[in-house]
């Protein structure tokens, strides 16, 4: 065994040690979060939105459990969609607005929701993608998260045994990415069971490359789907099945009742979107429908014990404002933030909700016809 192996364990021991010693912080009447965020899932490639050809039982099943959302917009790829949830703000203002060579990269001086809640002695964690800054202080320890188990560019090749960071740490792991995620995640809310806690759950799939264990993908390819489709559809039953178990996990820890679960994906539809995509038009880089109309689940069992679903606009930038006003977390001093809590449409159907205008940007690339939407 390597001394570089031996260090990494050590550090990963620690971490865990100290992400225990968070009972100096003991648990409030705050509700813990867990945002679940997925990455190239469209609106239509859920079976609760009427996709024929995949079943998502578990996501279904949260979406009826849950505040629905059914004109939630983000960005129409993957940097400035994380960039504006977790800061309320237009991405642009954040300094975000591509994928690469630093476009993808949040300014240090941005407040995120994890600093956010931070202050009012929540235990932060970012698992996963993040894809807003490589280098310190722009990755996930330096914008408010305690620990960090993931990677912080904005893509991976390898989804079996991938090595990952454990804070800036690399850590060998064992089996299929988007699982060694969600056990981390388990994880983590066992260890923090007696604090209230901020889980940011990036999965990085079902962003290619499709690689995936064959179960899924050979249930797709049986019916005639071609590669790329199938391992999509794969890719996004893996997901709800690893949903499933977060889910279960917090019943079996009885924490359902006073966390707030959070579904949504950054950007539109891939690989499906020939199949099925809701009507709508485009799909991943358009600010059509079909390129930024994605969705959003809001639970809160103790809070939100009538579901319902919302029809008015909503956007990311209105996550941190409204996950601070659910968790009774003032705002802190910062840049001014563009989104607008949605409490009142998630306590009543008949909430009286100003008119509003929602814009979508896409700079990515000079050549883009249509670089921007206004809803």
């Amino acid at each position: 065994m390597s001394s570089n192996y031996l260090m990494a364990t050590l550090l990963s021991l620690l971490t865990i040690f100290c992400a225990s010693a968070a009972i100096a912080a003991p648990r409030t009447q705050r509700p813990n979060v867990l945002l679940i965020l997925t990455d190239d899932q469209g609106y239509g490639d859920l079976s609760v939105h009427g996709n024929p050809h995949l079943q998502t039982p578990h996501l279904d099943a949260l979406a009826k459990e849950s505040v629905r959302f059914e004109r939630f917009y983000v960005n129409s790829f993957c940097a400035p969609t994380r960039a504006a949830l977790l800061t309320g703000r237009y991405p642009l203002r954040c300094g975000v607005w591509g994928v690469t060579h630093s476009k993808e990269t949040m300014r240090a001086s941005e407040v995120t929701l994890a600093e956010a809640l931070k202050t009012a002695g929540y235990w932060t964690a970012c698992i996963g993608k993040w894809h807003n800054g490589e280098q310190y202080p722009y990755t996930p320890p330096g914008q408010g998260f305690h620990e960090f188990f993931g990677f912080c560019n904005g893509h991976t090749n390898n989804y079996f045994d991938a090595t990952l960071l454990r804070g800036s740490t690399p850590v060998p792991t064992e089996g299929y990415i988007s699982d060694v995620l969600t056990d981390e995640a388990i994880a983590f809310m066992k260890r923090n069971q007696s604090v209230p806690f901020f889980c940011y759950l990036s999965y990085n799939a079902p962003h290619s490359p499709y690689q995936l264990p064959d179960k899924y993908y050979d249930k797709f390819a049986d019916k005639g789907f071609d590669a790329r489709t199938a391992g999509f559809y794969g890719m996004c039953e893996n997901i709800d099945d690893n949903v499933g178990r977060l889910l279960q996990s917090l019943d079996e820890l009885q924490l359902a009742e006073d966390t707030i679960v959070l579904f949504l994906t950054d950007n539109g539809g891939t690989a499906g979107v020939k199949h099925y995509n809701a009507g709508m038009r485009g799909g991943k880089t358009s600010v059509h429908e079909g390129g930024c109309r994605v969705p959003l689940f809001i639970r809160w069992p103790r809070k939100f014990d009538k579901t319902h679903v919302v029809k008015e606009l909503a956007s990311h930038i209105d996550l941190y404002p409204t996950l601070l006003d659910l968790c009774s977390v003032p705002p802190p001093k910062g840049p001014p933030v563009d989104g607008v809590s949605l409490r009142p449409l998630l306590e009543s159907e008949d909430a009286d909700w100003p008119e509003r205008r929602l814009f979508t940007h896409n700079p990515i690339s000079p050549e883009n016809r249509y670089p921007g939407a206004v809803r």
